[in-house]
């Protein structure tokens, strides 16, 4: 595991599968056998090595009468599944009344397709493992919960041309990405702009950032990095990413010029 956090979690409820299969009488492969599940993922789960699957703990309560306790667990089990670094920004991004995001390599997280972000992380080297990929995946797409919130939050982005010419697994992919794009960005909360790669002034050439806008009126930055992103709290350092995002903003195609523009580019790929 990542982090201690999760870790922790992991050990308390495998602790109590022990406890609650032991009281019964039960082995780990006759527990595996009744739920459906063989011995060695038992025993992972049970030493805290495995995240268990909702059904997992759901059957395993049944089979061991523990009377709900078990399956009372799925919400801490789920948020253990995702990295410490997501978790620590989806509690960000469900405290802001505003984000910004810029992204220049890639479509921004919250905006990706399942099928975009999958291979997005299969091109990582070195590879991730399957299990490793499909827990990236569905924390990425957990943290979309952030356009249905109620009130809603004003969410803008800005994406590179070149992120949405990059064909990131395969041209089916891309276009259903472009599709997806056009839909969320029809969203009345929600604006998406393009800044044009022939575009010559550009106040952030590199990297990725959100700029976060919380509840209590306190503006954080998120510094993305593909292996430790970092939060800015200082006012003073937040204030300048914010008027370089406003910046980019002022630079790049409007909402309404961006949402023609991948139309246009969608048209391009049929």
């Amino acid at each position: 595991m990542e982090d201690e956090e999760a870790e922790a979690v992991l050990r308390t409820v495998g602790r109590q599968i022990k406890m609650w299969r032991e009281a019964v009488g039960k082995k780990q492969g006759e527990l595996g056998a009744a739920i459906g599940y063989g011995e060695e993922m038992v025993s992972s789960v049970e030493r805290g090595r495995r995240i268990p699957k909702p059904d997992f703990l759901d059957k395993a309560d049944e089979v061991l009468g523990a009377g709900g306790m078990l399956s009372a667990m799925k919400e801490d089990v789920e948020r253990a599944r995702y990295p410490k670094k997501v978790r620590d920004l989806a509690k960000l991004e469900d405290e802001s009344v505003e984000l910004g995001a810029y992204t220049a390599l890639h479509i921004h997280g919250l905006l990706q397709t399942p099928e975009y972000a999958q291979a997005l992380y299969e091109t990582r080297r070195p590879a991730y493992t399957e299990e490793e990929i499909d827990r990236l995946v569905a924390a990425r797409m957990a943290r979309k919960v952030v356009f249905e919130r109620v009130p809603r939050p004003f969410l803008t982005f800005v994406q590179e041309e070149a992120t949405l010419r990059r064909p990131v697994g395969g041209r089916m992919v891309l276009r259903q990405q472009l599709e997806h794009l056009l839909e969320v960005g029809r969203l009345r909360h929600v604006e998406i702009q393009v800044m044009p790669t022939s575009r010559a002034d550009h106040a952030y050439v590199s990297g990725s950032f959100r700029v976060l806008k919380l509840r209590d009126g306190k503006t954080l930055v998120y510094l993305a990095s593909e292996l430790h992103g970092r939060v800015l709290s200082d006012p003073r350092e937040a204030q300048v990413v914010e008027m370089r995002y406003g910046m980019i903003r002022a630079q790049a195609l409007s909402p309404r010029e961006s949402l023609a523009f991948i139309e246009k580019l969608l048209g391009e790929e049929t």
